[in-house]
């Protein structure tokens, strides 16, 4: 069941027509993800899925962001609580879902944020929204699922790509690589978002999970190749010289200088 006293970090509102909006709700580290959300995040969607009032999932951000990525500042705890079980289950929890799962996109989507959001069934962006897997900027691997869902989404090339350099997409560019669904004015964001969640919501559920579970499916089996691999890579890069190097360059607001090692 979807038990709103269960989360701390994600604000859950469950609304009578059977559509549950999850904010992210770190407002003030742009909800990036410490442990604490990292540890709700991978056990959200099969709650919901769980839940028979639930028919439908929207994902989106509390305040300017939707989500930074991982949260390293000094004070978090997110290198010491995260875990590679939980890292797996975020992953494979919204891909198993059979109930439909939206993301509303508002600012910035980063690093597992963006995974987050891609890895729904439907995109949803405002205009403000900037997309971005940074985790090559911090000397660290893309682990955490961005190499499963990026090359489906918009191609192998582009993919590493944007994976390799860490570039940043605007909402309008990422809709034209095939990440986004839609593009809204940021004042229409939640209701469009919602708009389509009421659809789904009305709409006979079991055939729309039968249209989208073997999809993601497809998905699954990329992902038990991918993901096992990609994290274990992601965890010796964490703990590699140009790791600490990008981390003290950051404290010291500079350019990091990498060596490769």
């Amino acid at each position: 069941m979807l038990e709103p006293s269960s989360f701390t970090t994600i604000d859950i509102d469950k609304r009578d027509n059977g559509v549950a909006i999850a904010t992210l709700n770190r407002p003030e580290r742009l909800n990036a993800v410490n442990g604490t959300m990292h540890h709700e995040l991978a056990g959200i969607c099969r709650a919901a899925d769980a839940d028979p009032d639930v028919k439908v999932l929207v994902f989106t951000g509390a305040g300017r962001a939707f989500c930074a990525g991982g949260d390293f500042g000094p004070d978090s705890e997110v290198t010491h609580r995260i875990t590679l079980e939980d890292a797996r289950m975020i992953v494979d929890h919204l891909l198993e879902a059979h109930i439909p799962i939206i993301s509303a996109v508002n600012g910035y989507a980063m690093g597992l944020g963006a995974t987050v959001a891609l890895l729904c069934d439907v995109v949803v962006a405002a205009e403000s929204a900037v997309f971005a897997d940074t985790h090559v900027k911090l000397g660290i691997g893309a682990g955490d699922g961005g190499q499963v869902i990026w090359p489906f989404l918009m191609g192998v090339n582009r993919a590493k790509y944007y994976l390799m350099t860490g570039d940043r997409l605007d909402a309008a560019e990422a809709e034209r690589l095939g990440l986004v669904n839609f593009v809204v004015p940021d004042d229409e964001l939640m209701d469009r978002a919602l708009e389509i969640a009421d659809r789904l919501a009305a709409g006979p559920s079991l055939a729309i999970a039968a249209s989208k579970v073997p999809i993601n499916n497809w998905l699954r089996t990329v992902s038990a190749q991918v993901l096992p691999l990609s994290l274990s890579m992601e965890g010796a890069t964490m703990r590699s010289a140009d790791a600490r190097e990008a981390a003290q360059a950051f404290q010291e607001k500079r350019e990091p200088d990498f060596q490769g090692r």
